[in-house]
């Protein structure tokens, strides 16, 4: 790694720390439902939404109620996806006259959009009307990002309770979540992208003359090109920022229009981060013990660093199959050494890998290089962040509220090994509570496993693999990797848009998203029903260095196990055979 990499690494971190404790105090005001400097403003549009649907933000829920209010307002936005794309010919904003999205492309996408995967097996620009775009993906970029963040909410206030049934209003999360935070930010976002490039326009696309004509593949001589138009710079921000990573072009971030110059790619990197990051320090704020938000803060930072670090190296190593070819793949001042196959210029390897190993940890699933490109332990590395369980950061809410899943689980490990009742910030943790965390632990890597077997011992699943071998394997591995974990990046080199990978990666997304985070609010309803157990001497504590480092330990094993049989089949397996 050069000098200049290191500097790039470090700067970000401390950027990501210094702007995540300010921004986690915040949020904590928001849902406490606390007085911000946005209420002037923002206070008459919350009530009046709360008067037109009939909400009254003082009831609350049980976890039950709010559950059935999550699936609810979840498959109304997936319907209304799914139609906007079937009828969008007839609908209007749609100035290149896009034909309707077939049934189980449309199927897949809805599903992707609402379960804030964002995973997409179209082109963006050949596919999508630009009222499809805002009405429908734009839309279910704020409100399936604010509905992880409720949830999490909901488990928060599960945890720092104690002997209620009331976890809190499901709606009214909803509601600040999206008007508070996910729109303040979005649209100062959106406006610093437009000042870089971004463009943000309803006009038809543009055809301009090339500067120097080409040949095609049939020989024909091309002197234009057509330039892709649209609303892109409101979707960007708000796919970056809530974790969605849906890109409005088919390139997604690795597009100039989307990502044009390398302070833009900085702010959507930093801002993939950003809110899972502050979130940690949100938590420490709502159960009123600081050290806890920083102890879990630490622990994703302790699994993000290294493996950041071993995606940069595995890149700027570059490929040894080139080697005997002659080809100089050393840094120096006029080039940039390493792998750069699939990776802009523009961007270099370092801020390639760092998005690459920030996207698949947050479960972004934006991409500004090709995934399928990189060196095995590179790409190995983005599998594994993903096969963690998207605890690593991961989605804004679900990535917190998965990481505090792990906490309990490392809390009733360590209570058995010392002998000690396992407790929980004045919670017992008993059976049901670790039925219900397994649950949430094994339903991802049995989907993922399943669905990955399937595909490979089928005629429909190995129809589309176009890379035999290893790499082929890992591009299967990848796709349900992704969309089991609700992330939506892809090893591209396979065909999936297909009705038998649309239908099976709709059936993963919806699994991933809805059977978790229906066990999650029924465990945040059982330790909210406990009774408070005062803290004695015999009381694990859970906010030192020994604690954050058994709870990376047990997430590492437990990645390790479920996932280094199949890793060792794709990735590993692939890294020999190249350097042998």
């Amino acid at each position: 790694m050069t000098v200049a990499g290191v500097i790039q690494l470090v700067f970000f971190l401390i950027v990501l720390t210094a702007l995540s404790r300010p921004l986690g105090a915040y949020m904590a005001r928001v849902f406490r439902r606390e007085r911000t400097f946005l209420d002037p403003i923002l206070g008459p549009v919350e009530r009046i939404m709360y008067r037109l649907s009939g909400v009254n933000k003082d009831e609350e829920m049980d976890w039950k109620g709010n559950a059935v209010a999550m699936l609810v307002f979840s498959v109304a936005g997936l319907l209304a996806v799914y139609a906007l794309q079937r009828l969008q010919h007839l609908l209007p904003f749609n100035p290149q006259g896009l034909g309707a999205v077939t049934p189980d492309s449309a199927f897949n996408t809805a599903v992707s959009f609402a379960s804030n995967t964002n995973w997409q097996g179209y082109a963006g620009e050949t596919t999508m009307s630009y009222l499809t775009q805002m009405v429908g993906l734009t839309v279910q970029n704020f409100v399936s990002a604010a509905a992880g963040m409720a949830l999490l909410a909901l488990f928060i206030r599960g945890i720092a309770r104690h002997s209620t049934r009331m976890l809190g209003n499901f709606w009214v999360d909803l509601t600040r979540s999206t008007l508070y935070i996910l729109l303040p930010l979005s649209m100062v976002l959106a406006v610093v992208l437009v000042s870089q490039g971004v463009v943000q326009n309803l006009s038809s696309y543009k055809t301009v003359p090339l500067v120097e004509p080409v040949v095609d593949a049939s020989g024909a001589k091309v002197t234009t090109q057509t330039l892709p138009m649209g609303p892109a710079a409101s979707q960007i921000a708000i796919k970056q920022l809530g974790t969605n990573g849906g890109g409005f072009f088919n390139v997604n971030s690795a597009h100039p229009f989307e990502n044009p110059t390398p302070v833009s790619n900085f702010l959507e990197m930093l801002s993939i981060l950003l809110i899972p990051a502050a979130l940690c320090f949100t938590y420490g704020e709502l159960v009123r013990d600081k050290r806890q938000g920083w102890a879990v803060f630490a622990a994703m930072m302790i699994i993000f660093i290294p493996l950041t670090a071993t995606a940069v190296w595995a890149e700027q190593a570059g490929n040894p199959a080139i080697i005997g070819m002659g080809i100089d793949q050393t840094a120096s001042d006029i080039q940039p050494g390493g792998n750069m196959e699939g990776k802009e210029v523009r961007f270099g390897i370092v801020n390639s890998a760092l998005w690459a190993t920030a996207t698949t940890a947050a479960s972004n699933g934006s991409v500004n290089s090709m995934h399928d490109s990189y060196m095995p332990l590179g790409g190995a590395v983005t599998l594994f962040m993903m096969q963690l369980g998207e605890v690593v950061f991961g989605g804004v809410g679900s990535g917190l509220y998965g990481m505090l899943v792990f906490v309990i689980v490392a809390v009733f490990v360590a209570g058995l090994l010392v002998g000690r009742t396992p407790e929980y910030l004045g919670h017992k943790i008993e059976a049901y509570e670790m039925k219900m965390a397994s649950l949430l632990i094994l339903i991802m890597p049995i989907t993922v496993l399943a669905l990955t077997a399937l595909a490979v011992v089928s005629e429909p699943g190995r129809a589309t693999i176009h890379n035999p071998g290893a790499h082929g394997f890992s591009e299967v591995m990848y796709l349900f990797t992704s969309q089991g974990n609700n992330n939506g990046s892809a090893f591209a080199g396979i065909g999936a848009n297909t009705p038998f990978y649309n239908t099976l990666g709709g059936i993963a997304m919806l699994i991933a998203r809805f059977w978790i985070a229906v066990p999650t609010l029924a465990l945040a309803g059982s330790l909210a029903a406990k009774r408070l157990v005062p803290t004695t001497e015999g009381t694990l504590p859970t906010h030192t260095p020994l604690f954050v480092f058994w709870l990376v330990v047990v997430i590492i094993i437990v990645g390790a196990l479920n996932f280094l049989p199949a890793l060792a089949l794709g990735p590993f397996v692939e890294h020999f055979m190249l350097c042998t």
